[in-house]
């Protein structure tokens, strides 16, 4: 199974309702920038989501990928002409808004809600960045490949005993630092157990990921804002677990919010 493959079965109606009869009612844009209270790192996202029913859909991309006349041409489309036509981050996030609306990460049985405190955006980080790292199960002195650095999410695998490999496409150090590769084979071929962030759905390389973590018999840990009703489809097909962070997202709001944490039965 990947991405591809499941898109095609949301197509067929094999997941849920027609996405040819439903709607997507709204599409919008957000681009914003975080920095922490003591970092040094300026983090810059640009979202797009989908609204369908109620439920979203997200997905962050990088810069200059899609242009934000996107969101006129696309609101008011069928499902199935985003998951077919758009944009890969488009197709993303409609994708996730269908598998979201299908089945709530709120309905979930298996899913284990976790409430974030309210509070100013480093309290509210250190405390999704600990239960994203609650989900691994390692040896002390494991190497644990952190693919999409957030710089909080290190201290907390290293707070679990682990020893962080990290990766990321756009940061060359880190807070502490740290040299950060971007040679994504390079952690995934030394790594113990893997956390990687959603955004690797928006970039092509989460099908690769799962392909490496299953062959090599690793876990691997989603921590997902971009797709997480997709990263939630592979769970017992390659994700060992999984933090879900439906929109709305903790840093665009100071109250208490909930992420959904997910374990595979079929754990490495």
């Amino acid at each position: 199974m990947n991405v591809d493959t499941l898109i095609r079965d949301v197509l067929k109606g094999e997941h849920g309702p027609n996405p040819e009869e439903l709607t997507a009612t709204s599409v919008f844009w957000i681009h914003h920038g975080t920095r922490l209270k003591g970092g040094t790192t300026t983090y810059l996202n640009q979202y797009v989501l989908v609204r369908l029913g109620a439920s979203f859909g997200a997905c962050a991309f990088e810069a200059g990928e899609i242009d934000p006349a996107i969101c006129r041409d696309a609101s008011g489309s069928s499902l199935a002409e985003l998951l077919r036509e758009s944009p890969r981050p488009l197709r993303i996030a409609a994708l996730d808004a269908y598998l979201a609306e299908a089945a709530p990460h709120r309905e979930t049985a298996h899913a284990e809600p976790v409430t974030l405190p309210a509070g100013p955006p480093e309290v509210r980080a250190r405390a999704r960045d600990a239960a994203i790292a609650g989900l691994l199960d390692i040896p002390e002195g494991a190497e644990v490949a952190l693919i999409g650095v957030v710089n909080p999410l290190l201290a907390a695998i290293r707070d679990r005993g682990g020893v962080p490999l990290p990766c990321d496409l756009n940061l060359r150090t880190t807070q502490w630092g740290e040299n950060v590769t971007d040679d994504m084979d390079e952690v995934l071929g030394a790594a113990d157990a893997v956390v990687a962030t959603g955004m690797t759905l928006s970039n092509g390389s989460f099908d690769t990921i799962v392909e490496r973590c299953r062959d090599r018999r690793i876990p691997l840990v989603v921590y997902a804002q971009t797709g997480s009703a997709i990263a939630r489809a592979f769970l017992d097909h390659g994700v060992s677990a999984l933090s879900a962070e439906p929109f709305p997202f903790s840093q665009f709001s100071a109250d208490e919010t909930t992420l959904y944490r997910y374990r595979s039965q079929d754990r490495v």
